[in-house]
């Protein structure tokens, strides 16, 4: 089993939590973190690397990110959260949209699970995925996280710093 290294820092949707492999490719990314997390070791020079892009992002500086990406998940999971990372900067689409990107447009449902387990939140953009009439739907950091993240990529830079999305 491979070593556990993670590291956090502040941003402007609270405390941001990040695990890397030991070459520095992110596992997994929480933001809005509530703890820290109990096991692995804490090196947060080690994802020095993930908290440079994610400030670029919140500074409006860096519309796409460049991180080495290793997340566990299914070969249908991965291809999943390839295509989000293919949704631009400031754009959503829906869940069938998404399904038909993946090849499978009778999949909206299967694509929203796989949606829903992505452990890179932020980085691998699930939160551009809404409803197909428009409407913001489930997203693990809450869904004001998830509509504060639209309207910030939406150009409405004046949501940040946030004082609380509780």
């Amino acid at each position: 089993m491979m070593e556990e290294i993670w590291g956090s820092f502040t941003t402007p949707v609270g405390t941001a939590v990040a695990w890397v492999t030991p070459d520095g490719s992110l596992t997994r990314f929480w933001t809005n973190a509530r703890s820290l997390p109990k096991g692995g070791r804490r090196d947060d020079g080690a994802i020095a690397h993930v908290k440079t892009e994610v400030d670029e992002y919140f500074a409006g500086a860096r519309k796409d990110f460049t991180l080495p990406l290793a997340a566990d998940g299914t070969p249908f999971q991965k291809q999943v959260w390839a295509e989000l990372c293919r949704i631009p900067f400031g754009e959503t689409i829906s869940y069938l949209t998404l399904a038909t990107r993946v090849g499978d447009p009778g999949a909206a449902r299967a694509v929203g699970h796989a949606n829903g387990r992505n452990p890179i939140g932020l980085i691998v953009p699930c939160h551009r995925v809404i409803g197909a009439n428009g409407t913001l739907t489930g997203y693990a950091g809450g869904l004001p996280l998830k509509q504060a993240l639209l309207e910030f990529e939406s150009g409405q830079p004046s949501l940040f710093p946030f004082t609380s999305l509780s």
